[in-house]
């Protein structure tokens, strides 16, 4: 008698554990089920490698974000943008998975794909392309009272060429080559980044700097509009056609005067530039990579109003100057507006 009083109260409460753990387990099912179906609904975060707050790259990263965070909910993606210090570090990281994608001056483009310079011998296979923006200038600004008016006058000055890492830093130091200078012992190169540039200038800390950027920029007009005057350094026809025919990403360009009052030049400056450009790598997801692109290229005209250096863009122009594979996110777009057969 007293075994059975003592089993029963036993048996209930192995029967209700029984039916605890089998409803825990169903709603742990449950849950499971949901998250999973939920999971393709959850918003993707991604992030734009841009350059330095004063440039053209950080505010192109922000009007490309701008226009993806318009369809969020229907792309289920949010982008983000980081100033960073410019096309090696956004290759770099875009490789390393640190970024999604990254704006990439188009020489730079080309050697981290194919393995030279910065990357020797280290070829960024996986690199992927996904559109042009605008031009860029190679863009020397100098004292108007170091009496610095072309290349080889750059000579035993104190000249800063762009930090490590900076699309300029690897303009100037071909820029150099081609005009037969030693950049490391026939002048004083400084590695400062160029958002410093003007008021380094401007306190008498350095006679000129580089800078690879499309126009108008703030950095420069800063610097032109100092209480020390300022010119743009001409870069001579003769050495413009040496780096254009050594380097497939180089062409001719010039700097519009009309953008810098007070600038000592009397007419255009002639240069030579690369293209900006939005680069990603293979392994983000197609479709994300397809949103990127058709909200730009079907919101252009007002993309274009974002910034003067965009007026020059056009949709064909935009698939030039790309050294690395497109992304099939890219292609996809491309093929449905007939921009590629």
């Amino acid at each position: 008698m007293m075994m059975r009083n003592w089993l029963l109260p036993f048996s209930l409460c192995v029967l209700l554990s029984l039916s605890a753990c089998q409803e825990k387990s169903s709603e742990n099912s449950a849950e499971n089920g949901r998250s999973e179906a939920e999971k393709s609904q959850q918003t993707r975060f991604v992030t734009i490698g841009t350059g330095g707050v004063t440039g053209v790259y950080y505010p192109t990263g922000g009007a490309i974000s701008k226009m993806v965070n318009q369809k969020r909910e229907d792309y289920n993606l949010r982008a983000t943008v980081e100033s960073t210090g410019g096309s090696v570090f956004n290759v770099n990281a875009i490789m390393e998975g640190d970024l999604e994608f990254g704006i990439v001056q188009s020489d730079r483009q080309y050697q981290a794909y194919n393995g030279t310079d910065d990357w020797k011998d280290n070829p960024q296979k996986k690199l992927r392309a996904v559109f042009s923006i605008h031009p860029e200038s190679v863009t020397i600004v100098a004292g108007a009272d170091t009496g610095i008016k072309s290349v080889p006058d750059l000579k035993g000055k104190i000249v800063n060429i762009g930090n490590p890492g900076s699309g300029q830093r690897g303009n100037a130091i071909d820029l150099f080559e081609a005009a037969g200078i030693d950049w490391e012992k026939d002048l004083d190169a400084r590695g400062i980044k160029a958002a410093e540039s003007a008021g380094m200038l401007q306190d008498g800390r350095i006679d000129a700097f580089f800078y690879t950027v499309g126009h108008p920029n703030g950095s420069i007009k800063e610097a032109a509009a100092g209480a020390r005057k300022v010119r743009f350094v001409t870069v001579d026809k003769g050495i413009v056609d040496k780096l254009v025919s050594k380097y497939p990403y180089y062409a001719p360009a010039e700097i519009p005067l009309k953008m810098y009052p007070g600038v000592e030049n009397e007419s255009d400056v002639p240069t030579f530039g690369v293209k900006a450009t939005l680069c990603t790598s293979e392994d983000v997801p197609e479709d994300v990579v397809y949103a990127i692109t058709r909200e730009v290229f079907e919101n252009l005209d007002e993309f274009k109003t974002l910034h003067p250096a965009y007026e020059v863009l056009a949709r064909e122009n935009m698939l030039q100057g790309l050294s690395a594979p497109l992304h099939p996110g890219a292609i996809k777009y491309y093929k449905e507006a007939g921009l590629m057969e």
